[in-house]
């Protein structure tokens, strides 16, 4: 089913999102029994997501330079916010200005944003709803240092549970990403997931800013072009390459495209070997999809080099993290802009993000240990 935004017209396809939980025609001008919903309050649903996300994201916002769009209230007609689900409003926003906090001794803030919400699809059983969501959110940057890029700006999936009262009212008692990958910048927090993947053989790079510049000699490849396709399709994807995103994630596969489109040629063999590296109509080497057989083929073949410090990275330059510090590396980003002060800023899958700073990054997982690759 196609996404319907919300701040934009709702009626046909939320309607469609109903066909299977709608009241029957002759019920229609009455009041919803407990436990069913309609499309008044299927709209609410939508609008509370909404809220709840945008509220999220202006707790990032810099104090002087709100946006100027009005927060929505956290209530419409039948759908409200449950206590404990307030108290965990609460609490996200509290842990969101604290990472503001963190951004702006990192030298980031951002002036403005605006999160759009489509819901994707309901599900209602036994009086309990599930809405799938998806948000879209674009924040822009303050122009601190001068040459920061105007925006940065990610796609995230949502599930939200609703429970229904006896009286026929809605309650949002939940909510949580359904994606893989770091989390986005306006999220409170997720737990990491252990691996068991032997360690690998990349060095850690260090997370603070060096007191002098380290600029990306020339090389091999074209890195405005491995650039220049991630920003192509950080949230359009590629239709000549298949997806991962419910297999472990997309964000490697994502990173070998763009090395692809940069001159990375393939090197064939077992997929199951980590010293092969290739993409085919019909399979593809686990170096290809996987974080850490991408850095051990990388490392291996010489293609890629470990930089000490994440600010060393240049345009094509890739960033890998480990959530967890488990050894066992988690995720995996394109630098596609680098700020003439020397900020680097990263392109991604899963989260799918534009040019999210290495600072943001950061800010967000202080604790996890980071692997800087020159390409």
């Amino acid at each position: 089913m196609k996404s319907t935004t919300f701040r934009s017209a709702v009626g046909a396809a939320l309607t469609a999102a109903l066909a299977a939980v709608a009241l029957p025609a002759s019920a229609a001008s009455a009041a919803a029994p407990a436990g069913t919903v309609d499309g008044a309050t299927a709209t609410s649903f939508g609008r509370i997501a909404d809220a709840v996300l945008t509220q999220r994201t202006a707790a990032l916002l810099d104090h002087q330079n709100r946006s100027a769009r009005r927060l929505a209230p956290l209530a419409d007609k039948n759908v409200r916010l449950s206590a404990g689900q307030t108290r965990t409003e609460e609490s996200a926003l509290s842990s969101l200005r604290g990472r503001k906090t963190r951004l702006a001794a990192l030298g980031e803030a951002y002036t403005g944003a605006d999160t759009r919400v489509a819901v994707d699809k309901i599900r209602v059983k036994g009086g309990q709803a599930t809405v799938q969501a998806t948000e879209t959110t674009t924040l822009t940057y303050k122009k601190i240092r001068g040459d920061e890029p105007r925006t940065t700006g990610f796609q995230a999936h949502h599930e939200l549970k609703f429970a229904a009262s006896a009286n026929g009212k809605w309650q949002l008692t939940g909510i949580r990403s359904t994606d893989d990958g770091p989390m986005a910048v306006n999220e409170p927090g997720k737990a990491a997931v252990a691996r068991t993947t032997a360690a690998p053989t990349a060095t850690p790079a260090a997370t603070s800013r060096p007191s002098q510049q380290q600029q990306k000699p020339a090389g091999a490849y074209d890195y405005k072009a491995m650039a220049a396709y991630a920003e192509k399709y950080w949230s359009n994807y590629n239709p000549a390459y298949r997806k991962f995103n419910d297999a472990g994630g997309d964000c490697t596969n994502f990173v070998s495209q763009a090395m692809k489109a940069g001159g990375w040629a393939n090197k064939g063999g077992a997929y199951d070997d980590y010293r092969n590296w290739w993409y085919d109509s019909s399979y593809q080497s686990t170096s290809w999809v996987g974080a850490n057989e991408w850095s051990w083929f990388t490392l291996d073949s010489k293609r890629a080099a470990n930089l000490s410090n994440v600010y060393y990275l240049g345009v094509g330059d890739v960033l890998q993290m480990d959530f967890d510090k488990d050894g066992s590396k988690d995720h995996t980003m394109i630098v596609t802009y680098r700020s003439s002060s020397g900020v680097p800023y990263l392109t991604y899958h899963s989260v799918n993000t534009y040019r999210k700073s290495v600072a943001s990054i950061i800010a967000s997982y202080p604790n996890s240990l980071y692997y800087a690759y020159r390409t």
